[in-house]
């Protein structure tokens, strides 16, 4: 369905393209392929010449000259042509007393409006828009999530990895933490995951501009970020001791030394720090960092299980007595300095006794003076961390040599650690970390100069008693202090504790879902679900968040963003562009982010309204995880793929049971018609219950196989007016209100062609373009040819929304489909405006013909609408004081939230009581074998 491949060849084509384009070859035989189209008749786009020709006559005569140098910038942005109609009208709009000016510039009034006389351009609102996303949150808005621990590391380091990342993930988890893993280079991906949780640390992340990005956005969300090391990186000074870096090259000096200024960077970016040695923490202290925890490395179940693995199957024996195995893991080549200072004692014990053999793992350079026991010594690859510890568990002796310098001071003690489960005994360089669990003679020998290390090496391989008894002494001892259950319990707990959630445990927890929501609102159902999510927040026991889409944003990509709206937790994702209507109903990615929402929030119960763009993939998230959800259709996007029963020229379809042999025939190029319906009525049937906001909209869904039971009715509530109407004065002309938008669907056609066939003068007619507050203007008034007054205005906000009413005494509502609702009609009928409205519908429910209204038919004849404003004309004073009669019928917001609240609460109930009878019959056969 989702046409993958045909997706990535276009964009791959439009590439090819835009390079071709760019070229100085295509640049230079523009002119002639603009004049070879123009021989055969066509535009350089390819089209007809006549046929453009009409088409611009057409949208001259319906919206004016604006209306065509619009056409034409959105057609060819990037053309001559397009940049030269552009200057034309800045131009105009510049030096607006040119006559040409006057007659196609909009008129907003802006008093009686209430709001400002020059709308916003896009610009403008899209830095608004940023402005809100932008907003920092307190840390306070954590609490509104479950407690969750996000790691973004360095995971290329294998060993790094395991023992400060797979490890702390498991200790977390011990404690009931929820912990996930991050690369710190996949930067989307990390930015997705800071949206949920409430601690995050980095470990090992040098300050790239990418983690600059990941830094503000914890900042943003009011985190608290760590950064954790197990190496002492970010101090040139005390790095620059280490005699293993003069190993290197130049190049690679250099390259660990910017290495060093950007960790130090990135660790000065964060609030605190944790280290794997007490060194090393005092060392972040001292760099600048307030504070700094030590949580050390430490044993995990993979190394306990892989120990116990060899134990049982035993490891290929030797003999002692003709061979002592000293076995040193090196790792990588930058050990080279380390061994040195151990290579003279370590030398000296082999000529000593010739059963001593050397075996490397990883890169060393040996010192020449080794070549005299060549034969004896043996270097191995590295391999994986199972096949390491199998080597190790051959050895006999295990050595750790490290140089005497604070760098080392910080390291930690693994190799003793690595030994001990294996039972291997240990000589080790007295550095702070093996102090910590070290006693020499003990569980193990230390050794600093030539000698030391000469003499502890031969002593034990003089003693195989000694051996055996130093390795098992270091093994009950590490396990006492750093096996995983003891290191969670004693250094992981004090620092992060045990995952509280403060959320209270009886509130009602609901998830709102809808395309659009504050600060992108936009159209009805948007309205309601933005009033029901206010509504149902300020009641007391109620928590609500919300799931929505986003704009584009800058250094975003396709991550989410989480914000607040009026308190309440926002998730904001990107959803596929309105045509791409596939994406918009299996959005893979939406879905993903929302099973973290999901886990994030923890709701009760989910309440979808318009889920269009964000997909069906969300409802099967509920399945998934056993949360019931509850759908409004606000429209016919479940039964229709053009979501208002639509035909490809703008009319109504009629179909009551829908026949998709008929849909295929409107939409000719989805070839998902039938597989949609299938996933349609799969969502459908999986909701704990169906909300229609009318009685027409619920009937046309039980037409369509929803059971009566399954679909109530919530009627949508609206604003009510905050002041009385200003009575119309008597004589003045009769004053016409649309707010539809050009879409045919709506009736703008019929508007315009009723209005311009009135042969009377008395009267003003305001046409809302909804889009102007957007800084895109769609409604052109200016070329009707018309004897009242036409003036277009932006659309009203709540704030507006009176003042709108109080300007206008009828609102005109020619919808050519069954709206589902139809809010505008309310708002005006609450407002003793009366209304022409089509029917049936529920645009029409709370209209009766002739008290409160004029109801005309659905039949797309401007001549019906001509009728019922002519009508209006002949006696206009008796609109002049007029009261809506059945005002009181009307639903509202108090009345539609609380049948709302009671509708989640009763699924909710619903739910418990069915999974404690499960409970039960599963106790009660558990108790009966019989049964």
């Amino acid at each position: 369905m989702r046409v993958d491949g045909l997706t990535h060849e276009a964009v791959s084509l439009r590439h090819t393209l835009e390079t071709q384009r760019r070229t100085l070859s295509w640049r230079v035989t523009a002119p002639l392929r603009v004049v070879r189209h123009l021989m055969k008749g066509q535009l350089p786009t390819g089209q007809k010449i006549p046929a453009v020709c009409q088409r611009v006559k057409e949208i001259y005569q319906d919206e004016g000259l604006h209306g065509v140098t619009q056409r034409i910038q959105a057609r060819l942005p990037e053309t001559g042509v397009g940049r030269a109609v552009a200057r034309y009208t800045s131009n105009r709009q510049k030096h607006p007393s040119s006559p040409q000016a006057q007659t196609s510039a909009v008129q907003t009034p802006a008093q009686d409006q209430g709001v400002k006389s020059s709308p916003m351009t896009a610009a403008e609102r899209q830095k608004a828009l940023e402005g809100v996303y932008a907003k920092p949150l307190g840390a306070e808005a954590l609490n509104q999530l479950t407690p969750h621990i996000l790691i973004i590391a360095e995971l290329s380091l294998r060993q790094c990895a395991k023992y400060r990342v797979w490890q702390k993930e498991e200790q977390l988890r011990s404690l009931g933490w929820t912990v996930d893993v991050v690369d710190w280079r996949e930067t989307e991906q990390a930015l997705a995951a800071l949206q949920v949780c409430t601690e995050v640390i980095f470990y090992r992340v040098p300050a790239f501009e990418s983690v600059e990005i990941v830094l503000h956005e914890t900042r943003r969300l009011g985190l608290s970020p760590w950064w954790e090391v197990d190496d002492l990186i970010f101090s040139a000074e005390l790095y620059q001791e280490n005699g293993n870096l003069q190993t290197l090259d130049t190049a690679e000096q250099k390259q660990l030394l910017f290495g060093v200024r950007l960790f130090r960077k990135c660790l000065l970016s964060c609030d605190r720090a944790i280290a794997s040695t007490r060194v090393l923490a005092q060392a972040m202290v001292d760099a600048g960092i307030p504070s700094a925890v030590v949580i050390e490395n430490a044993l995990d179940q993979q190394t306990i299980e892989i120990a116990q693995s060899l134990a049982e199957r035993g490891v290929p024996a030797h003999d002692t007595t003709q061979e002592i195995r000293i076995v040193y893991g090196s790792g990588t080549k930058t050990h080279d300095a380390d061994f040195r200072m151990a290579a003279s004692g370590i030398l000296a014990a082999m000529q000593a006794d010739p059963r001593l053999t050397l075996h490397i793992i990883g890169d060393l350079t040996l010192p020449d003076s080794f070549l005299t026991v060549k034969d004896r010594v043996q270097t191995l690859a590295g391999r994986d961390y199972a096949a390491y510890l199998a080597l190790l568990a051959q050895a006999d002796i295990t050595i750790a040599p490290l140089e005497p310098t604070i760098f080392n001071d910080a390291k930690s003690n693994i190799k003793f650690l690595e030994a001990a489960i294996l039972k291997i005994p240990s000589v080790c360089s007295p550095r702070d970390a093996f102090l910590q669990v070290m006693r020499d003679g003990e569980n193990g020998l230390l050794a600093e100069q030539d000698e030391q290390w000469r003499d502890a090496i031969l002593r034990l391989a003089a003693d195989p008693a000694l051996r055996v008894q130093l390795g098992q002494q270091a093994y009950e001892d590490v396990l006492a202090r750093y096996s995983p259950d003891q290191v969670a319990q004693q250094q992981v707990l004090p620092v992060f504790g045990e995952p509280v959630d403060v959320r209270s445990k009886t509130n009602l927890r609901v998830l709102c879902a809808n395309v659009y929501f504050s600060p992108r609102s936009f159209g009805g159902a948007t309205f309601v679900a933005e009033e029901m999510v206010r509504r149902l927040q300020r009641l007391p026991d109620v928590d609500v968040a919300v799931m929505t889409s986003r704009p584009d944003l800058k250094d975003r990509g396709n991550a989410p963003l989480r914000y607040s709206a009026d308190g309440c937790p926002v998730l904001g994702v990107r959803v596929p562009p309105d045509h791409d209507r596939v994406g918009g109903l299996d959005n893979a990615t939406a879905t993903s982010h929302f099973r973290k929402w999901l886990a994030a929030m923890k709701p009760d119960v989910v309440h979808f309204h318009a889920t269009q763009g964000l997909g069906l993939g969300l409802l099967r998230a509920c399945i998934e995880a056993g949360v019931p959800y509850v759908v409004t259709v606000h429209d016919a996007w479940w039964l229709c793929d053009r979501q208002f029963m639509v035909k490809a020229d703008g009319h109504y379809c009629f179909q009551e049971k829908i026949n998709l042999r008929v849909c295929q025939a409107c939409v000719p190029e989805a070839r998902h018609l039938s597989e949609r319906a299938v996933m349609m009525r799969a969502a459908m049937e999986g909701a704990a219950l169906l909300l229609s906001p009318s009685e027409t909209h619920r009937q046309l869904f039980i037409a369509n196989g929803v059971p009566p039971d399954r679909i109530l009715v919530n009627r949508n509530g609206f604003v009510w007016p905050t002041h009385a109407r200003t009575p119309r004065k008597p004589g003045s002309p009769l004053r016409f209100g649309y707010v539809g938008g050009t879409e045919e669907i709506k009736g703008y056609s019929l508007v315009r062609r009723a209005f311009q066939a009135l042969s009377d003068r008395n009267w003003e007619l305001r046409v809302v373009d909804n889009k102007l507050n957007l800084g895109i203007r769609s409604v052109y008034t200016e070329s009707w040819k018309v004897k009242g007054t036409v003036t277009t205005v932006p659309a009203y906000v709540p704030e507006s929304m009176d003042a709108f009413f109080d300007g206008i005494d009828v609102l005109l509502f020619p919808s050519q489909w069954k709206e589902s609702y139809g809010l505008t009609v309310r708002e005006a009928l609450a407002r003793d405006v009366w209304v022409i409205s089509t029917a049936p519908g529920g645009q029409s429910e709370d209209i009766v013909d002739g008290v409160n209204g004029t109801l005309i038919a659905i039949d797309g004849r401007p001549d019906s609408l001509q009728k019922a404003v002519e009508a209006l004309l002949k006696n206009p004073e008796r609109l002049t004081g007029y009261v809506n009669p059945l005002k009181q019928n009307l639903a509202t917001f108090e009345e539609q939230t609380a049948e709302l609240d009671g509708v989640l609460r009763d699924v909710v109930a619903t739910k418990t009581a069915n999974a404690q009878r499960l409970a039960d019959d599963l106790s009660a056969i558990s108790a009966d074998p019989a049964d």
